[in-house]
């Protein structure tokens, strides 16, 4: 099971969002941390400067994160509409 860890910034972007918004990133957050295979549909491993980070699909918005197996640690990065995060 891995650890869920926000930078500020991304906290930030994450409570600036609707409730119900939140609500859904936060559940897939929770599946995220205890069984990643589970949305491995919606995982991307990100290239060119954005490389050794991946992106969660959820809905319209996405979360940016880094996942440190050794620790086990998932480290989000940015949270935001599609349009934006990148």
């Amino acid at each position: 099971m891995y650890r869920i860890e926000f930078l500020r910034k991304a906290y930030e972007e994450f409570r600036s969002l609707d409730r119900p918004v939140q609500k859904l990133i936060k559940e897939k957050l929770d599946i995220l941390a205890s069984n990643p295979e589970a949305l491995k549909n919606n995982i991307k491993s990100l290239k060119g400067k954005h490389a050794g980070l991946y992106r969660l699909r959820v809905g319209n918005y996405r979360v940016i994160y880094k996942e440190d197996k050794d620790k086990p640690l998932i480290l989000i990065i940015r949270v935001g509409h599609r349009r934006e995060v990148y």
